[in-house]
């Protein structure tokens, strides 16, 4: 049974980087369905930021397009979120995700009902 543990949060200034990492922490193997980031911060609802499908096919949140980068290893076992100019309305804890239900139009989705799989979450602050 898959179980997915992030890690790569950091707190950094405005305009910087930094590359967050999810693997399954019992070495299962690849993951079989769709894989997510998703961002909450205290007071509101978890928030799509990136995903990504078996073929490659990728979305992303309006308010992160162009600056962020969500990838997956060959093997399918890492995922990875690659942020850059970074802003301080990016803070908050920073979860992966999976997913295995049928995605009814075959396109990757933000939609935290999609995804079952969750790991505990890592921290990035961004100053200004």
């Amino acid at each position: 049974q898959v179980q997915l543990m992030e890690s790569g949060g950091d707190s950094v200034q405005a305009g910087g980087s930094l590359r967050l990492s999810c693997v399954d922490s019992r070495l299962t193997g690849g993951i079989k369905g769709y894989w997510g980031w998703f961002r909450q911060v205290p007071g509101k609802g978890r928030e799509g930021v990136a995903a990504i499908i078996q073929d490659c096919t990728t979305t992303y949140a309006s308010s992160v397009k162009g600056r962020f980068t969500i990838s997956r290893d060959s093997a399918k076992t890492t995922l990875y979120l690659q942020m850059n100019t970074l802003k301080p309305e990016d803070t908050g804890m920073y979860y992966c995700a999976a997913g295995s239900a049928r995605l009814w139009n075959s396109k990757p989705t933000l939609d935290v009902g999609y995804y079952n799989i969750w790991g505990q979450g890592t921290q990035v602050t961004v100053a200004s």
